[in-house]
C-alpha cells in the first residue's frame, strides 16, 4: 500500500508562503527561488544553467555496477532515454524565457500554475531529468550494506527495522503497475513516505524531498532481468550508495 503524501495545491502553497509560480515568473528579476524547506534540491543537474538544462556525467563507468546492472542498459538508459527527457524539457521551456531559470523541484511543485499548454511535457520531462539525476547517484559500485547516521534511525522508528523497510519498498516497487517508479521521500520534519509513483512523476509535486528512488519503466532492467522485476529489485540493493541518500536526508531535515 502507498504511503503517498498529498498535499493540496492550496496547503502547499500556504505552507510555503509564496502565493504561486505565476506571481515569481510574473515579476520582475525571476530567480530560483527555494521553497522554504519543502521539496529541497541537491542536484546540480536539476538546476538550468544559463536557461538549459544538461545531462549530469555518471560518477562511475557504464559497465562498472556489474553484475548486478549491465553496462549496455546503463548507456542506453543515461545516453538515450534520460537525454532525451532532458531535450523535451529545454524544448518545452523554450518559448517561456522567464521559466528558463527555475530548478526542476519548483517546476513541478507548480505545476499547476504552469501555462497549460507545457504542463503535460514538463510533469513527463522535468519529473523524469529529476528521478533520473537523483537515480545515478544514488548508484555506486561499492554501494549496497546498510545505511547509517540519522536515516537509519529514522528508518528503524518508522518500520521497524531495516530489512522491513525494504521489505515494505520492494513490494511498493514490485506493484507498481505499468511503468513508474518506487520513492522514498522526506518532508522537511524528517517524517519518511514510501510510494509508488506513475509514469516519471515525482515526490516534488507532493512538496517531499525525494531520498531513494528504483526505475522500474521496463527499459531501466529489462535486457538483463526481461519480465522479473522482482529480480532486478534485488539486485539494485547492492548498488544504492547509502552516504548519498543519508546525506539528502540530513540536508531536508537541516534548519
Amino acid at each position: 500500500m502507498s504511503e503517498r503524501f498529498n498535499l493540496s495545491r492550496r496547503g502547499f502553497l500556504g505552507a510555503v508562503g509564496l502565493g504561486s509560480l505565476a506571481a515569481i515568473w510574473g515579476s520582475k528579476g525571476v530567480s530560483a527561488k527555494k521553497y522554504g524547506g519543502v521539496g529541497k534540491t541537491f542536484d546540480q543537474a536539476t538546476v538550468p544553467t544559463n536557461g538549459k538544462f544538461t545531462l549530469p556525467s555518471l560518477p562511475y563507468d557504464y559497465g562498472d555496477l556489474e553484475p548486478h546492472l549491465d553496462a549496455e542498459t546503463m548507456y542506453i538508459h543515461h545516453q538515450k532515454h534520460h537525454q532525451a527527457l532532458v531535450t523535451n524539457l529545454n524544448a518545452a521551456l523554450a518559448d517561456y524565457p522567464k521559466l528558463q531559470s527555475i530548478n526542476v523541484a519548483e517546476l513541478l511543485h507548480g505545476l499547476s500554475s504552469l501555462p497549460s499548454a507545457i504542463q503535460t511535457a514538463v510533469r513527463n520531462n522535468a519529473g523524469g531529468h529529476a528521478n533520473h539525476a537523483i537515480w545515478w547517484a544514488m548508484l555506486s559500485p561499492k554501494g549496497g550494506g546498510n545505511v547509517g547516521g540519522a536515516l537509519a534511525a529514522a528508518i528503524n522508528t518508522k518500520y521497524g527495522s531495516f530489512n522491513s523497510f525494504k521489505t515494505t519498498f520492494n513490494d511498493i516497487a514490485a506493484r507498481r503497475f505499468g511503468s513508474g517508479w518506487g520513492w522514498l521521500s522526506t518532508d522537511s520534519k524528517g517524517t519518511l513516505y514510501l510510494a509508488s509513483y506513475p509514469n516519471q512523476d515525482s515526490p516534488y509535486m507532493e512538496g517531499l524531498t525525494p531520498l531513494l528512488g528504483v526505475d522500474v519503466w521496463e527499459h531501466a532492467y529489462y535486457l538483463k532481468f526481461r519480465q522479473k522485476r522482482a529480480e532486478f529489485l534485488s539486485a539494485w540493493w547492492n548498488v544504492i550508495n547509502w552516504g548519498e541518500v543519508g546525506r539528502r536526508y540530513d540536508l531536508a531535515i537541516a534548519k
